[in-house]
């Protein structure tokens, strides 16, 4: 059980709110995986002529591309509910300030302030 104790800024009730989220969209990835294979088209196939084997292709890479997408999300998410649980949630790993909760509500698995996300977006 999760102590949802005031602190870092946000009240029990925003935390909570949160670590909802965070739980939600942890369980809406891992039913995709089941949905995401039974999609995925066969690449490099020899059936259909040259345009079909092009768009197979192409659909099988995105595919491959959402799946770590989705597996990187998983991992912050994670990240996120172990920060929780260290009560750390909230605050920003670089600048140590608190997260808004605007962004929190956003992106609940942020790790990072809009401020600290865009300066590490225009250095690399």
């Amino acid at each position: 059980m999760v102590s949802f104790q005031r602190g870092l800024g946000m009240s029990p009730d925003e935390l909570r709110r949160c670590h909802t989220l965070l739980l939600e969209k942890q369980r809406e990835l891992s039913s995709a995986p089941g949905e995401a294979r039974s999609r995925v088209p066969s690449a490099g196939g020899w059936q259909g002529d040259m345009i079909d084997q092009a768009n197979a292709d192409t659909e099988a890479e995105l595919q491959i591309r959402l799946h770590r997408t989705d597996g990187r999300l998983s991992l912050a998410i994670e990240d996120a509910l172990a920060r929780i649980k260290q009560g750390t949630y909230g605050i920003c790993e670089i600048c140590k300030q608190p997260i808004s909760q605007a962004r929190l509500e956003a992106v609940p698995w942020t790790h990072l302030c809009r401020e600290c996300k865009e300066h590490q977006k225009s250095a690399g």
